[in-house]
C-alpha cells in the first residue's frame, strides 16, 4: 500500500493532471523566481503610481509647483543644497530650473506612462482580434484584402504618423487619450496576424466543423468557439506588447507630442533633463532607469505567462519528472 501511495503521488514541481487549468498557470509562474521578482517589480509600480496623489498630500509637495527658492538662479537653476536637493521633504532631490519634487513627479510620471501602455494595449488587442477574425472566417478574397492591409499597418512607422497626427488634432482634446488611441489603433497589426494564424489553425478542428454542421454562423463560432480558444496566445500577445506600448509612449513624449509640460511623464521628464545631464546625470537616469526597469519586468512576465499557458509545458515536465514518478 505504502509502495502504491508513492508511486500514485505527483513528482515534486510536477503539475497534477486534474488541476484547473488556473491552477496549473498559476503554479508554473510560481514556479518560476523571475517570473516572480517581475510581479512585485510591476506591483510595486503599480501601487507607486496609485499611491501618487496621497505621497503628494504626505509630502505636501505638488508636482507642478515651481519653488524658486529651491534652485539657484545665479548658476542657471541648479538646486541648491547637497546632491540635487535632496532632503527629508524631497527624497530624490528636486529638477533643476524649476525645483519641483523629482519623487513626486516620477510617481505621477508613472501613472501617465502606465494608463498610457495599458490603455493602448486594450485598443490593439480589441481591433487586432476583430480584425484577425474576420480574416480567418471572411473567405479567400477577404482574407487577401485584410491581410494585405495589416501589412500596409505593420509597415507604418508609428513616430513619424503619431507625430503628424497630433499636429492636426485640436489642443483641448486630452493627451493621454490621444495616444492611447495613436498607439492602439497604429499598433494592432502584429496582434492581427497572430490572432489571423491561430484561427486559421483552429479553423479546421472538430469541434468548430461541429459547429458549422450544426448550423452556427460565423459570429458565433467566433464568439463561441474560437475566441476561448484564442484567450490563451492573445493574453500572451498583450503581455508582450505592453512594454512596446510603454516605450512608443516615452518616444512620443520625448519628442514633445505626448503630453504637455508640467504634467510629467517618464519620457517628457528625459526630455526635460538633457540640458543637465552634463551637470547631474540622475536627472536622466532616473527616469530612464524606471523605464528600463518597467520594460524588462513586463518582458519578463510576457515570457513567463507565454511558457505557463503553453500545453507542452506539461508534457515537458512530466517527461522530465518520469524517473521520478516510476519510483
Amino acid at each position: 500500500m505504502t509502495l502504491a501511495l508513492e508511486r500514485s503521488a505527483p513528482a515534486p514541481g510536477n503539475i497534477p493532471p486534474g488541476a484547473g487549468a488556473g491552477r496549473r498557470v498559476w503554479r508554473r509562474l510560481r514556479g518560476r523566481p523571475s517570473a516572480v521578482a517581475a510581479a512585485a517589480v510591476l506591483a510595486l509600480l503599480v501601487l507607486l503610481a496609485l499611491a501618487a496623489p496621497l505621497l503628494a498630500q504626505l509630502t505636501g509637495q505638488d508636482p507642478n509647483a515651481y519653488h524658486d527658492d529651491l534652485v539657484d538662479s545665479a548658476r542657471g537653476g541648479v538646486p541648491t543644497g547637497a546632491f540635487g536637493g535632496i532632503s527629508a521633504e524631497h527624497w530624490l532631490g528636486v529638477e533643476p530650473g524649476t525645483g519641483r519634487d523629482l519623487f513626486i513627479r516620477l510617481a505621477y510620471g508613472a501613472r501617465i506612462s502606465l494608463l498610457v501602455a495599458l490603455g493602448a494595449v486594450a485598443v490593439q488587442i480589441c481591433v487586432g482580434v476583430a480584425v484577425g477574425l474576420a480574416a480567418a472566417l471572411g473567405g479567400r478574397i477577404a482574407g487577401q484584402v485584410i491581410g494585405r492591409f495589416t501589412d500596409v499597418m505593420i509597415a507604418l512607422p508609428l513616430l513619424v504618423i503619431g507625430i503628424a497626427l497630433t499636429a492636426v488634432v485640436p489642443p483641448g482634446f486630452p493627451r493621454p487619450l490621444l495616444l492611447i488611441l495613436i498607439i492602439g489603433l497604429l499598433d494592432w497589426g502584429g496582434t492581427a496576424r497572430m490572432v489571423r494564424a491561430q484561427a486559421l489553425a483552429l479553423r479546421g478542428l472538430d469541434f468548430v466543423d461541429a459547429a458549422r454542421l450544426s448550423g452556427s454562423g460565423r459570429l458565433r463560432i467566433a464568439r463561441r468557439e474560437l475566441l476561448p480558444s484564442l484567450a490563451a496566445p492573445v493574453i500572451t500577445y498583450a503581455a508582450i506588447k505592453v512594454p512596446t506600448a510603454i516605450v512608443a509612449e516615452a518616444s512620443l513624449s520625448f519628442l514633445g507630442v505626448g503630453v504637455k509640460p508640467p504634467t510629467p511623464s517618464w519620457g517628457q521628464m528625459l526630455s526635460g533633463a538633457q540640458t543637465w545631464f552634463r551637470a547631474d546625470p540622475a536627472y536622466v537616469l532616473l527616469p530612464a532607469g524606471l523605464l528600463f526597469v518597467t520594460v524588462l519586468a513586463f518582458t519578463v512576465l510576457g515570457d513567463a505567462v507565454r511558457t505557463a499557458l503553453d500545453p507542452r509545458e506539461g508534457s515537458r515536465l512530466r517527461v522530465g519528472t518520469g524517473k521520478e514518478r516510476k519510483g
